[in-house]
């Protein structure tokens, strides 16, 4: 709360990052800066699973659901590991395509409901997504070649039309 001077007080306000749709692209003036999360996704990687959860964004996906998270690797001794990739989609002339690809570690140990995950790391590579990066060298081959096949299944068309970039990181 904030004395106005006249001895009544009024409460203060805070920036704020706006989440937007495609369609709005107003700036709402200083501080006031906007994200355009509609273009990006959360891929799973968990084992021999892969599948696209829109429960990512807010940390509520499907293996992330009533886990404890720590910072701590050592009190997850039985954890089994998995991946968020996220995956950022932009627009060329001929069609959409994959253009941001990030993937963030973590385990999780449903029957202890504790799991590990660096929630900057995982923020940090959202951001990167965005900025249309690739950085995938924390999968291993098995996991690469199970995100490459994943998004070429999902849209033959926007693989082909991603860049080379992608390609040969998930190769």
């Amino acid at each position: 709360m904030e004395n106005n001077g006249s001895g009544q007080e009024k409460e203060k306000k805070l920036p704020t990052l706006n989440i937007i749709s495609q369609k709005e692209t107003k700036h709402r003036g200083y501080g006031q800066g906007s994200i355009d999360l509609s273009q990006l996704s959360g891929v799973i990687i968990d084992g021999d699973e892969v599948y696209l959860d829109d429960g990512t964004l807010h940390a509520k996906s499907k293996i992330e659901k009533g886990i404890k998270f720590t910072v701590n690797a050592d009190e997850v001794p039985n954890g089994r590991p998995c991946w968020i990739v996220w995956v950022a989609v932009d627009f060329k002339e001929d069609g959409k395509y994959y253009a941001g690809v990030t993937s963030c570690a973590m385990t999780v140990d449903p029957e202890a409901r504790k799991g590990w995950k660096i929630l900057a790391d995982h923020v940090n590579r959202m951001d990167y997504a965005l900025k249309r990066r690739v950085m995938v060298d924390n999968l291993g081959e098995a996991e690469k070649a199970k995100l490459r096949d994943f998004l070429a299944a999902w849209d033959p068309g926007m693989w082909e039309r991603s860049d080379a970039t992608l390609k040969e990181a998930l190769s």
